[in-house]
């Protein structure tokens, strides 16, 4: 694993805490299907929740959430809807976050925005 892939992968598990501490349960971690992956599905009460977790090592190449571009979305809907059918999930409320989180100074920042696809 490279150093960009711990720093995703730390990140990750920050975001997986941070989730859980808030009362969701996560139920699946780093999904994949032919249009992509999701990094986690967590139960937040009766919905299913796709977040989006990215993950900085200081602000020189901008904001976590400036990396979610309008492709980025529309592949993460795919995934979405690969997952679902993947697990025979149907009639049930989802929703698509993002999650950011940002190191810097040896301190650690996270954002969560709900709903924003």
């Amino acid at each position: 694993m490279n150093t960009r892939q711990n720093l995703g992968r730390y990140g990750e598990d920050r975001a997986a805490n941070y989730l859980q501490d808030r009362g969701y349960e996560i139920i699946d971690r780093n999904w994949r299907s032919r249009a992509g992956e999701i990094d986690l599905v967590a139960r937040d009460r009766d919905r299913i929740v796709f977040i989006e977790v990215k993950t900085r090592n200081g602000s020189g190449y901008g904001h976590p959430f400036e990396a979610i571009t309008k492709e980025k979305v529309s592949r993460m809907r795919r995934v979405v809807a690969d997952w679902c059918q993947a697990k025979q999930v149907s009639g049930i409320q989802i929703r698509l976050d993002a999650i950011s989180v940002l190191i810097s100074g040896g301190r650690i920042s996270i954002e969560h925005l709900k709903q924003v696809f």
